[in-house]
């Protein structure tokens, strides 16, 4: 069946209210996928898994522009309605919420969600700004759908660890589900900015890939973080067109620092491998995470 698209706050919340009075007890959560749009398999991924844990999916489509920089690609941001449309109806989509700008900040937002200490890093040292955006918007978005569970992809693991934050912060009713990372089949992760890449762009933007499937073998060698850090930005640079915004090895969820001389086989937690590269004018993240299977082992 064909979602259907909606515009307005008020006809949303009417829709999920006459589901969730008419579901009965049989499934009758709710699922959300926040997004910008221009979706590809990763958002669809996120989307049938929505589709099959719960009875209503609801996936919204806004570009936020709280979260871009005032030199950001906010204007250039890929757009592409009827082929989201597309996309979502093939991955089980009930509803999908489109709203324009003014929409969503109908006066000049004087309300803002911060979360502090674990945006110091990575994105949120090299985007200022940026993830009081992004908490504020889901915020906003949160309180519109309240779902019982909201899908996120581990691409973008430091938005994750925030929005996972906040929701346990401000006692927000909302499971969060992390799913994984899709890649095209080189290795590269999907990304709505991949579009930008020129032939030679792409090539080149598989070591950030390759760099993130030899990072255990580094470890296992007794590597500590700043010698890890360090390999990482030597094997990347090999790229003549990569332009390193960060490379990062740091505690996860928490985003703390790793102890400089701390070979990082011993450490006692998970572990993230965060990298953000520009190719000519477009910024790709990407990054692995490593979970014990015991204490030191990975």
């Amino acid at each position: 069946m064909k979602p259907k698209i909606i515009r307005t706050i008020a006809e949303l919340r009417h829709e999920i209210n006459h589901y969730r009075l008419n579901a009965g007890t049989i499934k009758s959560t709710v699922g959300f996928v926040p997004t910008m749009g221009y979706l590809h398999e990763g958002h669809a991924s996120l989307l049938r898994r929505s589709a099959a844990d719960n009875g209503l999916t609801v996936l919204s489509i806004f570009v936020n522009p709280l979260q871009f920089g005032p030199n950001e690609d906010l204007d250039k941001y890929p757009r592409d309605e009827e082929h989201d449309i597309r996309i979502a109806s093939q991955a089980g989509t009930d509803l999908i919420f489109i709203p324009e700008v003014k929409e969503m900040y109908p006066q000049r937002n004087v309300t803002e969600v911060t979360v502090e200490e674990i945006t110091d890093r990575l994105c949120g040292s090299s985007r200022p700004g940026h993830f009081n955006g992004v908490a504020t918007v889901v915020t906003k978005l949160f309180n519109i759908v309240q779902p019982n569970r909201a899908y996120f992809g581990l691409k973008d693991a430091q938005q994750i660890a925030v929005i996972s934050r906040m929701v346990r912060d401000l006692n927000i009713p909302v499971e969060i589900v992390p799913c994984p990372t899709i890649r095209e089949n080189d290795g590269l992760a999907l990304s709505s900015r991949n579009v930008f890449l020129g032939q030679e762009e792409r090539r080149q933007a598989l070591v950030l890939s390759r760099t993130l499937s030899k990072v255990t073998d580094w470890i296992a060698g007794g590597m500590t973080a700043p010698q890890l850090i360090a390999q990482i930005a030597e094997e990347i640079r090999r790229e003549p067109l990569a332009d390193i915004d960060y490379a990062d090895v740091l505690n996860y969820p928490d985003l703390s620092l790793l102890p400089s001389q701390l070979p990082l086989q011993q450490a006692s937690g998970s572990l993230i491998i965060a990298l953000a590269v520009r190719f000519g004018k477009t910024r790709l993240i990407d990054n692995r995470l490593l979970i014990p299977v015991e204490v030191g082992e990975y």
